[in-house]
């Protein structure tokens, strides 16, 4: 069975939505830990309302920032973590974090990526003027929001829309393509080739889903 390490700063609804995922037999897999880098984090009441350990671990403790990701990298292995999700953590994964689990950490961007990486991409696509907009599971590499693509999925973007409607508009898609992409790895039907990912007998769950390379 998959051991999934989490990383959250806040709330944590998407990791919610893995947990729910995990309780209802749709994944195949455990989540081992959850480390949070806010002592305020909702996402810890979610921990202890679901029986999961979680830790908190605070970056101004450690001299750099790779010192922090070290450590954070040697909670996971105890735990023999095999996948890392960040839900909602609202920092830039650094090396050794990287290194320690290479095309193993995925993430969510409330963007269709490439468009708009960073911290406000529902904003910037706002204030841009698209049309259309969606959110993206891909897997961390060293850049901002620029690893491999797993999956996207789109939401229409109207002239009255504010930065807080197309949130939420976004967000009821990320609580079902991140469990999926979570799905699909713990199956082993994720291929990453290059900067492209395939996906193995991929159906779509969700006709909004934009259709990944399929195989």
């Amino acid at each position: 069975m998959l051991k999934i390490g989490v990383l959250a700063s806040g709330r944590g609804s998407n990791f919610q939505a893995l947990i729910d995922s995990l309780e209802s037999g749709k994944i195949n897999a455990e989540i081992g830990l959850l480390i949070v880098d806010n002592q305020n984090a909702y996402a810890i009441e979610r921990a202890k309302k679901h029986s999961i350990e979680y830790l908190y671990i605070d970056p101004s403790n450690y001299p750099t920032k790779n010192e922090y990701y070290t450590e954070v990298a040697n909670q996971f292995k105890k735990r023999d973590v095999e996948l890392v999700v960040l839900a909602g953590f609202m920092r830039v994964v650094k090396k050794p974090l990287i290194d320690a689990y290479p095309n193993k950490i995925m993430n969510i961007h409330p963007a269709l990526l490439p468009s708009f990486p960073g911290l406000h991409g529902q904003k910037d696509a706002v204030d841009y003027g698209v049309r259309i907009s969606g959110c993206t599971v891909h897997f961390i590499d060293e850049g901002i929001d620029s690893g491999p693509i797993i999956i996207q999925a789109a939401v229409p973007v109207s002239f009255e829309d504010n930065e807080e409607i197309l949130s939420q508009r976004i967000l009821e898609l990320e609580h079902k393509i991140y469990p999926e992409a979570v799905k699909l790895y713990s199956e082993g039907r994720l291929k990453i080739e290059g900067r492209r990912v395939r996906v193995l007998n991929f159906k779509l769950p969700d006709e909004r889903i934009i259709n990944p390379q399929i195989v």
